[in-house]
């Protein structure tokens, strides 16, 4: 709950409590003073640099990067841009490891549709109730177990994260498992980086509090890894609703899966900064996939190898 009003901007002991203040007002913020640094420093650079910044990101971002990708592709095209979407530093083994967005999960809407026959609450056997098979909708939703899937480049660099054992899909859950009690950031992180989500969020249904409802229409939020696209979805909701009648679904895809290549000439620039500006050497640093999205799709769409790193 707030504790401060989400408008307010209020200032308190250094600092600021509103909405979008941490996401992402901060991150506008800093990049706007290092612009100023630079411009105040007359420093030179030996390439050109761009600070593009889109108000409706946390709306799915079509009427600003989505807009500037389509009908401005230039104004947003470089060779490499940064973003958030990483840079957080995780604690495994009494060390620090570095985590480099270098993707994003898709992220995709599932409209599930129950039909019933409509008829008066009084008598609910001249009717066939939605809400009945909403039920074993969302039961089956919630016994979905996602295949497996170490694919991602993230793991192949565990031992980053004082992880021993090879992940496999037959032994990543016992992994996880093994991080559960005592560092359950790590565990929910390796969760996401290995599974496709299936996540049940909105129910509309029913007109009347004496009418069985004929109709009920289930919203279900989807991320998916970068090598799981909509057919393989399509597969596994079929799997899941299998033997249900009265249920159709449809997709709408939001975000596809995307990513950039973990081995440029920048990644190696952003680890030395890094290093000096934490004073420290010898980091740590692991590849991940985003389990949410960002403006980054548009920019790796354009072509350019994008990295969340704020």
């Amino acid at each position: 709950k707030w504790q401060y009003p989400p408008f307010g901007g209020v200032l308190n002991k250094g600092r600021i409590y509103g909405r979008g203040a941490s996401d992402c007002k901060g991150l506008l913020t800093s990049q706007l003073i290092a612009m100023r640094l630079l411009k105040e420093n007359d420093i030179k650079l030996k390439e050109g640099l761009v600070l593009a910044s889109g108000a409706d990101e946390e709306h799915g971002g079509r009427y600003g990067f989505g807009w500037l990708a389509e009908h401005h592709p230039n104004l947003i095209t470089a060779k490499y841009a940064i973003n958030e979407g990483g840079g957080t530093a995780l604690k495994a083994a009494g060390t620090s490891t570095y985590m480099l967005g270098v993707g994003e999960k898709g992220r995709l809407q599932v409209e599930i549709s129950i039909r019933g026959t409509s008829a008066h609450a009084s008598m609910p056997w001249q009717g066939e109730n939605a809400l009945f098979v909403l039920g074993q909708v969302v039961k089956r939703i919630q016994d979905y177990e996602a295949e497996r899937d170490v694919s991602l480049e993230f793991f192949k660099y565990l031992s980053n994260l004082a992880i021993e054992d090879d992940p496999t899909v037959g032994n990543i859950d016992e992994i996880i498992a093994g991080f559960e009690s005592e560092n359950q950031h790590m565990a929910t992180m390796l969760k996401a980086q290995s599974r496709m989500t299936v996540t049940p969020t909105i129910v509309h249904g029913g007109i009347k509090s004496n009418s069985i409802p004929e109709s009920i229409n289930l919203t279900c939020d989807v991320r998916t890894l970068p090598d799981q696209n909509q057919n393989y979805l399509e597969q596994e909701l079929d799997k899941i609703l299998e033997g249900i009648e009265g249920v159709d679904y449809k997709i709408d895809y939001m975000a596809v899966p995307n990513s950039s290549s973990y081995e440029t000439s920048f990644i190696d620039i952003l680890k030395n900064v890094t290093e000096k500006v934490v004073d420290r050497s010898g980091l740590q640093w692991v590849p991940a996939v985003c389990t949410g999205f960002t403006d980054s799709r548009f920019t790796r769409d354009l072509g350019v190898e994008t990295y969340g790193f704020v």
